[in-house]
């Protein structure tokens, strides 16, 4: 019979054998055992844990899936912010990287550059921290200061150790943060649909979206049944090493997995050869890819070099080239917009390009139909690159046109109302011209109402605000404010505290601004700066609602066309009923004082660029600088005051550094706004 002593030192021997299997399978690539023979020595091991509880420990092999689902995500805070990559698309903009290297380093052009190359995984950047070995605490990138502890779900993935390995003990550092991406190998995913789809269950449109929702699962039993894989590309420790390359081998000792393809290359020229290398490579690696990665390989340099706003400067990324595909354009649709656009959507046959399965694509208006000469039954090209709305980009050159091919007709109806369609003056647009008594129309009005930067009603999807008009609940937007949690529990799947929440943020979203009041009417040509700037100059809304086109024209960034807008909105008989019962509703906001225009537009006559992300959305930043007076632009010229520049500013910069304009970044930006 076995004592306590040599059950526990069998357990652990059985642990330390099946340590070694996994990272010998899941890490090396390279098994040792058959499958059948790794079940064994995993059933053993599970019945002497169930048999002797009191011997489990947490990084036991047993213990990747946690018995029961979690009730809700924890933030976690980053000791070091996981950084994005400033993004490069040619060889123009790797050179400049370069170019920019050097100058900041003082190395002359003759001098050889060390850099690191990997692959730049289609996943989701997590974040792993053993301490003396064991992991402890996993999360996810989230905006880069703080993200979701999702550590119940990081321990299903096989390729993740929950212990590290050494040689001995003492080689083990008491903590190490492991940085890294977690994918879905494509035949993961291909497998993964196929279940979905023989179950009835919704498909994942790509391996990016089902990694990112396994990982978001509460219950990590879900997630233990995806195929999720893990790739680490560095750690918030360098060991004293020189060269991010000495790092990976380091972290390869503690049984960490990484990418074979990693690589040191010497200057551009090495750079661009990797890259066609792996452009070539592609095609057939088992998981997806949308660039590569370069970075400084010397620790000493990158130290140099620093941070600009989000982004290191001693790394970027060299995207891949938008990807194209051949299909059947089958039929044309007209989709109505919130002002009443009718936008041709092309119908295809799907086809898989560009990391997902692409069924719909933007035809953009008559104009662009036209130029491109796209017919019905048209073969055609089909391009996407990145989050970019799919389009068509014009007929296949490789085929005739088939002979039952259509030309595309722009309706003379509305699709959705049978209203009258009307093509203004010097407008490409088509309009539907019956306003919000048009379906179509009144949903996109309720959904840009009800959005963030408008009201900020949570909770009010699109798919309810279809729901409530398709009942009869709204027929116009001041009909928000009659919802009660009763006639709101008349909709399909709508539960009663979530009746209760809806009902409680209409309620909370009564107290706004002007500006935001403004906004969120949704009048043509008046975007959220716009709005903000004509709240600070008329202060109230029933002296903009009186203003001439004299008047509006006057204030800066208010031009003819808006101002005809402006003043076509607020003449219309509906639209003053409407805001006359909104306001009714209690929907009210502070007034703004009479103060001396240094005092609360200090920003006044100043022109500011926003480029990159923040750690607030380029639309919080945008209303801010607005609110104390300033003008925000699109592009930089020798009349910007600054950029302000957050994680991948893009060519903004360069532009920027060739006209001598100011570059800011967040602790800048942060005291700009106090």
């Amino acid at each position: 019979m076995l004592n306590d002593i040599n059950i526990n030192t069998k357990i652990a021997k059985l642990r330390q054998l099946i340590e070694k299997h996994d990272n010998a399978y899941h890490v090396l690539d390279a098994p040792l055992i058959p499958d059948g023979d790794y079940d064994k020595l995993y059933q053993e091991l599970l019945a002497l844990e169930q048999r002797y509880p009191e011997y489990i420990t947490p990084d036991s092999p047993t213990q990747r899936v946690a018995p029961k689902p979690i009730s809700a995500f924890l933030t976690h805070t980053h000791t070091q912010p996981m950084l994005s990559l400033s993004n490069a698309f040619s060889e123009a903009e790797i050179s400049q990287f370069d170019k920019r290297i050097r100058q900041l380093l003082t190395l002359s052009e003759t001098e050889n550059l060390s850099y690191a190359c990997e692959p730049k995984f289609d996943g989701l950047a997590v974040s792993l921290h053993y301490e003396k070995g064991i992991l402890v605490k996993g999360a996810t990138r989230g905006d880069g200061w703080v993200g979701e502890d999702i550590t119940h779900n990081l321990k299903t993935i096989s390729s993740i150790p929950l212990k590290l390995q050494a040689k001995s003990p003492q080689d083990i550092p008491e903590n190490l943060e492991i940085r890294g991406e977690v994918y879905m190998p494509i035949q993961g995913f291909e497998a993964l649909n196929q279940h979905c789809l023989k179950n009835n269950e919704k498909l994942f449109a790509n391996p990016r979206n089902a990694a990112a929702g396994s990982l978001r699962q509460l219950d990590p039993r879900i997630t233990a049944k995806r195929p999720l894989a893990f790739y680490a590309y560095g750690c918030t420790s360098h060991f004293g090493l020189n060269t991010h390359m000495d790092l990976l081998a380091k972290l390869n000792t503690f049984g960490i997995r990484l990418c074979a393809l990693s690589q040191e290359v010497i200057n551009t020229q090495g750079i661009l050869a990797y890259y066609q290398d792996l452009l070539t490579k592609r095609p057939s690696l088992p998981y997806q890819i949308d660039g590569m990665v370069v970075k400084i390989n010397h620790f000493d340099f990158q130290k140099k070099l620093g941070f600009v706003a989000k982004a290191p400067r001693f790394a970027i990324a060299y995207k891949f080239p938008a990807e194209e595909a051949e299909t059947q354009l089958e039929s044309v649709d007209f989709q109505v917009g919130r002002t009443g656009v009718l936008t041709p959507v092309a119908r295809l046959k799907p086809v898989y390009v560009g990391g997902v399965t692409v069924s719909n694509a933007t035809l953009h208006n008559i104009d662009e139909i036209h130029r491109k000469d796209i017919y019905v039954h048209d073969w055609v090209i089909v391009r996407r690159a990145g989050d970019v709305i799919p389009e068509v980009v014009g007929p296949s050159l490789n085929r005739p046109r088939p002979k039952n091919a259509q030309k595309i007709v722009f309706p003379t109806l509305c699709p959705v109302c049978g209203s009258d369609i009307k093509q203004a003056k010097n407008e490409v647009a088509m309009r539907c011209m019956s306003g919000l008594y048009c379906k179509a129309q009144l949903i996109e009005a309720i959904k840009h109402y009800v959005s963030r930067k408008a009201m900020n009603i949570d909770g009010l999807g699109e798919k309810w605000v279809i729901q409530l008009i398709e009942s009869g609940l709204i027929k116009h937007i001041h009909d928000l404010y009659d919802l009660t949690q009763d006639n709101l529990l008349k909709l399909d799947r709508m539960a009663e505290k979530s009746a209760q929440n809806l009902v409680d943020a209409i309620e909370n979203s009564k107290k706004t601004t002007l500006g935001k009041f403004i906004y969120a009417l949704g009048i043509r040509e008046i975007g959220e700066v716009a709005a903000f700037t004509l709240s600070k100059h008329f202060k109230n809304l029933d002296n903009l609602m009186l203003a001439t086109e004299a008047e509006l024209v006057a204030i800066p960034d208010i031009g003819p066309v808006a101002a005809s807008h402006l003043i076509r909105f607020f003449q219309d008989k509906p639209n003053q009923n409407m805001i006359e019962k909104i306001i009714q509703a209690g929907v009210f906001w502070e007034s703004i004082q009479e103060l001396p225009q240094s005092l609360y537009l200090p920003l006044l006559g100043k022109t500011y660029v926003i480029t990159g992300t923040l750690s607030q959305s380029r639309e919080e930043i945008k209303e801010k600088l607005a609110a104390l007076g300033a003008k925000i632009a699109s592009a930089v010229s020798a009349k910007t005051t600054a950029v302000i520049a957050g994680d991948a500013p893009g060519s903004k910069i360069q532009k920027a550094e060739k006209l001598g304009v100011a570059i800011l970044g967040q602790a800048e930006l942060d005291k700009l706004l106090m």
